[in-house]
């Protein structure tokens, strides 16, 4: 029987792994079905009859980071995202990947997963293709279930994440206790990051954002919650490298951000990394506070991210509360700005620049847009009035300081 009204799939099933198996048993190919982030599910028996990508996914549990943005760049997964109709994917050579067909799992305006049909000795026809829709109608009511439990787990994930941010839970063994009870593990060294966004974050963002991180295998994502236009990250590097894991995931998901949503400047901050659970609070405002500086210093940060690599940054906040109390004026500085008022010029700005390219007089007039020997006699103009020989290095970070925290003030 094939008519329209024949439906193998309508019969009960206890497992999601028996409904694999079924289609696997009416279309004669392999199977898999994954969640709507590439974890796997389930899959048929496996048998000769399969190829690389499908073996990696059963392997790890998951459909590899190269598959994923594979199927992003030649639009299949893009399709699944918009269409509850079978999709045909063509083969990947550089991934593994064979011919296949995919169909997404809908609830009302939602994915829930894909179903994953291999075609290596049987071609599938439309008849297929109607039985692959009855399909998911199966796999879809065995999900629903899987869906209630997985968001249970979120929200309660998400509260303890917060009571970790704010310091509500802050002893090692109150936090030891907390993730035991979530099933969790905190591998060190960790870190907060911190992907700030233009504007506030609506439920449609959160399930792409929650995709990327789900799907990503650069680093562990352990919890992660978003919070107005902020998503807030715990996470841990792969490697004896950590800082440069977390790195790299920042760098590749602000580029599949933009690649593959449009989202356009979003900032990203990583704090301290640390191996004491109970400095996750600590790494949380560092992150913090690298977005604040980010926003208060944006050309000269825009290369940094980490809290680590702030350099002198970090120390801002303290001389400047510092320098508000006892009510320091640093001399040097303070004549050069006299001077630009009385005579409308721009020495404080030159130095600025001029420092900011590590003294360099070729890249500093490039910025400035003036000439090299222009460059040069301010900044004999400016040694003279400021009594600053440009020479010392005492000198020079001691102004650079000042400029710095000159800018704190406005």
């Amino acid at each position: 029987m094939t008519g329209s009204s024949y439906d193998p799939f309508k019969y009960h099933f206890e497992r999601l792994e028996d409904v694999a198996e079924k289609i696997s048993e009416v279309l004669q190919c392999p199977i898999t079905i994954e969640d709507v982030n590439h974890r796997l599910l389930a899959y048929s028996t496996h048998d000769d009859r399969t190829d690389q990508a499908r073996i990696s996914t059963i392997i790890g549990r998951r459909v590899p980071e190269k598959v994923i943005n594979s199927l992003w760049k030649d639009g299949t997964i893009p399709k699944l995202l918009k269409t509850d109709e079978p999709i045909r994917v063509k083969t990947i050579d550089e991934v593994g990947l064979g011919n296949r067909i995919a169909i997404s799992i809908w609830k009302n305006d939602e994915v829930l997963g894909f179903i994953w049909a291999l075609e290596i000795e049987k071609h599938l026809q439309e008849s297929d293709l109607l039985l692959l829709k009855k399909a998911a109608q199966a796999v879809k009511n065995k999900m629903l279930n899987l869906q209630v439990r997985k968001n249970k787990k979120i929200e309660r994930n998400q509260e303890f994440f917060w009571k970790l941010l704010t310091g509500h839970i802050s002893t090692e063994d109150e936090i030891t206790d907390g993730l035991y009870e979530l099933n969790l593990q905190l591998p060190p060294p960790f870190s907060v990051v911190i992907f700030k966004f233009p504007q506030e974050l609506n439920d449609e963002a959160e399930k792409k954002l929650t995709y990327l991180l789900q799907t990503t295998q650069q680093v562990n994502i352990l919890l992660f919650t978003i919070d107005f236009d902020e998503l807030i990250i715990l996470l841990s590097g792969k490697s004896d490298t950590a800082l440069t894991d977390i790195k790299q995931f920042t760098t590749s998901t602000l580029s599949q951000l933009h690649e593959r949503y449009s989202y356009k400047d979003v900032k990203a901050s990583i704090g301290g990394i640390f191996t004491d659970s109970t400095f996750i609070e600590k790494s949380y405002k560092e992150a913090l506070a690298v977005l604040a500086l980010k926003k208060r210093f944006p050309s000269e940060t825009i290369d940094l991210n980490s809290f680590s690599e702030l350099g002198f940054y970090q120390y801002l906040d303290i001389l400047y509360e510092q320098r508000k109390q006892t009510g320091y004026i640093h001399y040097p500085l303070y004549k050069l700005k006299e001077y630009d008022k009385q005579h409308g010029t721009d020495l404080v700005r030159t130095l600025e620049v001029f420092l900011d390219y590590d003294s360099n007089v070729h890249e500093a007039s490039k910025a400035l847009n003036i000439h090299i020997n222009t460059l040069n006699y301010r900044l004999k103009r400016i040694s003279e009035i400021a009594e600053l020989n440009l020479k010392n290095m005492n000198q020079k970070i001691t102004i650079y300081l000042n400029l710095k925290l000159d800018r704190m003030s406005l």
